[in-house]
């Protein structure tokens, strides 16, 4: 290969200068030919780094620079066995569930085939390291090891541990072709720059190609440029103040800037503030690190479709589905939606019984229908990609870059899923919810990196991947002690003596590690390396060890850092404090609610019943106090109304069916035992209330009536009100009762004398009898029934009458509805954000 000289070279920077030099010096030295002098780099983002460093400097032939993956793929193309540890995430996850059952583990595979496969993963370099024809000693020594395999609490790690060791000692590794004697003979020098971390294959083909091997060895450069120090208050503070000094290294020309990715959730928030900068993909940021497909919308699509059509889906699940699929996009899913929310279905089989005749539905219970059977992985690849089709996902996923990995990833193309067909191993029957989990840890693992549009001005990469890069700046957030420590814990679950005689990475060597590449990030032109001083808890969060040490370091230009941030002039605009005329709109019916909404807040009234602005509420709710009292009142019709018709039954039968006839009518027998606790606190109230009705109709009171809806005229007054219910008296005189299921203490108060509580007297105007009495009654846990009549029904009623009257005339005249901001009916009501109590202008 021969490289063409383009006017002065360019000065090299870092280890490259040594490392080519010697590279140039050792091939002339030994009489190797450049065009047969291999390489081996140990990142491929180095590979054009390295072509570009050696046209600069040397005329002529070049050598060939590779990694091993790119050297063993162009070296033969590999073809992985039906049970090999391939690195496909999608097809080993399922070759470790079959190992394990065949291990005898088979009720445990789902979960554990996530565990085995990490295991594998850390054990494979070593494998790899060993010819294969070595691969059996090295089991042998590998098992010898590790635990027994015993019964005990070890007993799943002693197994895991021997299937995964099998498992990569009995595959065949894309890499084994460097170990052939064909591929020596084609080779004149080996050079291998090793990275950071001690790579066992590496070692291993230095040791096998003999006197053919050069090892360049690389030291810790010293720092060469400024290091600011930031102190951040929190993780939001960090992140942009981070995105601050990146944007502060551009606009005073220093590119390319490294923003290292140490803590992974920090910096996705900086790529946002970024983002929103202009900096991004299309403009030049590049972030080697990736994004998991799982976080893309295109993974989400795809999962949102599976999770809702599970058997047991919610609502909100197929709400989600349905809201995404552009097939539906012109059926009346808002309909759907507000219908199930006013009932409250959070299962979608309820809300598909309850609906069963609209055209949504029907066309999605086709879909669901379809994908609920267990069926092979192959069947259950090819149902998705229909069912993809159908809702309409599929183009969407095939325009979109991250939807084109997921369709890789998961293997929905056509020739994947020919491929699929082809391996056994995807013949074994999977359920929807084991198709879902394998689904969802595929695209979790997965990875996917956005193209850059332009030179790369920003490049988000690890700490170690600083190694043999130029930058002019570099940001690293996130070094507190919890996310960059001195000495990272060494991952899987292997001792350290298991870790020194496998030859795994040990604490000290993941050490040296983390301190050459701190040395790394050290050398860049400028540094800023910031840290926060507490988590989102709250609680203190100290730098890490690193940093700390910095201001033990001689020689060093440390700095503290100044914040970054641009601050910006803003004219205070505050909200006035609304004041709305309601005057052209509804003002009637009235029922209690509303004008006790207008009591408490006129422009609580104007925004709920004028404009009629409702809550839709949330579908998965946990089961409340509420739903008890909604329950409760349920339970006491159906009993009162049954008794009626027999008076002669057994009241407590009558109860407990009217108990398990509220349960099915509200929904609430199938909630995951959710209202358990408020039916086991039942029974004792039950008895209690059954024995204060014996003493209630001994009295001569007879029910008459429960749960009626009425509306009436009353003057200027359309009044409508449900009255919970209606009793007739030994004298003749109607019993109005609501039921109140709150703490006594709170009934006992709404029923004192000069209380302005408008319910009873609203009752009151609602009853066409003569001289009603109304009460409320107490139906309390762990109290026992009780009745309290409001005095001077009477006088009150007439006193609402008046004022309801006049306030309705006050607002037909233009009456200002003010918000009021006073009381706790600010602390939840539903329209604080529209009247802006919060910035107000007093």
């Amino acid at each position: 290969m021969v490289a063409a000289r383009q006017g002065a070279p360019a000065p090299l920077t870092g280890p490259w200068p040594h490392w080519l030099g010697e590279v140039h010096a050792q091939a002339r030295g030994r009489g190797a030919h450049l065009a047969r002098t291999v390489v081996l780099l140990p990142y491929a983002h180095l590979l054009p780094v390295a072509s570009a460093a050696w046209a600069a400097r040397f005329a002529g032939y070049m050598p060939r620079f590779q990694t091993t993956r790119s050297w063993a793929a162009e070296a033969g193309a590999f073809i992985a066995g039906a049970r090999d540890l391939c690195f496909d995430h999608a097809r080993d996850l399922l070759t470790a569930r079959e190992l394990l059952e065949h291990a005898g583990l088979g009720a445990q595979a789902p979960a554990l085939a996530g565990r085995l496969l990490e295991l594998a993963r850390q054990l494979a370099p070593l494998a790899a390291a060993q010819p294969p024809d070595r691969r059996a000693d090295w089991l042998e020594r590998t098992h010898a090891l590790l635990p027994a395999v015993h019964e005990g609490p070890l007993r799943l790690e002693g197994v895991l541990g021997r299937v995964a060791a099998a498992w990569v000692a009995t595959s065949s590794h894309a890499t084994d072709v460097l170990f052939a004697p064909a591929l020596a003979r084609q080779v004149d020098l080996l050079v291998i720059v090793p990275g950071l971390r001690r790579e066992p294959l590496l070692q291993a083909l230095g040791a096998h190609w003999g006197d053919k091997t050069l090892t360049l060895e690389h030291e810790a450069p010293a720092a060469a440029g400024a290091v600011a120090l930031h102190l951040a208050l929190d993780a939001e503070d960090e992140a942009e103040r981070a995105a601050a000094c990146v944007l502060s290294h551009l606009s005073a020309g220093r590119a390319p800037v490294a923003l290292v990715a140490v803590d992974r959730l920090l910096v996705r928030r900086i790529n946002a503030l970024l983002g929103s900068a202009g900096v991004h993909a299309g403009t030049g940021l590049r972030d080697e690190t990736g994004w998991k497909l799982s976080t893309t919308h295109a993974g989400a699509c795809v999962l949102v479709l599976l999770r809702a059509c599970a058997p047991r889906a919610s609502s909100d699940e197929v709400l989600d589905w349905i809201k995404l699929a552009p097939a539906w996009a012109l059926l009346d899913h808002r309909r759907l939606e507000q219908h199930l929310r006013k009932h409250a279905v959070r299962d979608w089989r309820a809300a598909a019984a309850l609906l069963p005749d609209d055209p949504l539905v029907q066309q999605v219970q086709a879909l669901r229908t379809g994908l609920l059977a267990r069926r092979p992985l192959t069947q259950w690849l090819g149902d998705l990609r229909a069912a993809l089709q159908t809702c309409g996902l599929w183009p969407l996923l095939q325009a979109d870059a991250a939807g084109a990995g997921v369709i890789e990833a998961l293997g929905l193309d056509d020739g994947a899923l020919e491929r699929w067909q082809a391996w056994a191993g995807a013949r074994a029957p999977m359920s929807c919810a084991g198709f879902t989990h394998w689904t969802g840890e595929v695209l979790e693992q997965a990875n996917f990196q956005p193209a850059v549009g332009a030179t790369a001005r920003v490049v988000v990469l690890p700490l170690a991947q600083l190694l043999g890069r130029s930058f002019a700046a570099l940001v690293l957030p996130g070094a507190d002690e919890r996310h960059l420590p001195a000495a990272p814990e060494p991952p899987g679950p292997w001792s350290a003596a298991q870790r020194q005689a496998l030859g795994l990475p040990v604490r000290e060597e993941l050490q040296r590690e983390q301190a050459l590449a701190w040395a790394l990030a050290l050398s860049a032109g400028q540094v800023d390396v910031l840290h926060r001083c507490a988590d989102d808890s709250g609680e203190p969060v100290l730098a890490s060890p690193l940093v700390q040490a910095l201001r033990l370091t001689p020689g060093l230009r440390l700095q503290e850092g100044s914040d970054a941030r641009i601050a910006r002039a803003l004219v205070p605009l505050p909200t006035p404090r609304p004041r709305a005329v309601g005057r052209q709109l509804p003002m009637q019916p009235l029922s209690a609610s509303s004008y006790e909404q207008l009591r408490s807040c006129p422009y609580r009234f104007f925004a709920l019943r004028q404009l009629g602005l409702q809550d839709e509420g949330e579908l998965d709710v946990d089961v409340d106090k509420r739903d008890w009292g909604i329950w409760v009142h349920a339970l006491l019709r159906h009993f009162h109304e049954a008794l009626q018709r027999d008076p002669s039954a057994e009241r407590l039968a009558l109860m407990e069916a009217a108990a398990h006839e509220a349960t099915r009518t509200l929904g609430l027998e199938g909630e995951g035992g959710e209202f358990l606790p408020f039916e086991v606190a039942w029974p004792p109230l039950r008895d209690a209330y059954l024995a204060w009705l014996q003493t209630h109709e001994a009295a001569g009171a007879r029910f008459s009536a429960a749960e009626v809806d009425i509306r009436v005229q009353r003057g200027p007054l359309q009044l409508r009100g449900r009255i919970d219910r209606m009793d007739t008296l030994a004298d003749g005189a109607a019993l109005l009762i609501d039921y109140k299921t709150e703490a006594l203490g709170k009934t006992r108060a709404r029923a004192k004398a000069g209380s302005e509580e408008t319910q009873l007297p609203f009752y009151a105007l609602l009853s066409d009898a003569e001289a009603p009495r109304a009460a409320y009654l107490n139906l309390a846990e762990r109290e026992q029934p009780s009745l309290h009549q409001l005095p001077d029904l009477q006088r009150l009623a007439a006193a609402l009458q008046v004022g309801m009257a006049e306030d309705m005339r006050r607002i037909a005249e233009g009456m200002p509805l003010a918000a009021l901001g006073e009381g706790s009916v600010c602390d939840w009501c539903e329209v604080r954000g529209l009247c802006r109590k919060d910035f107000w202008h007093e």
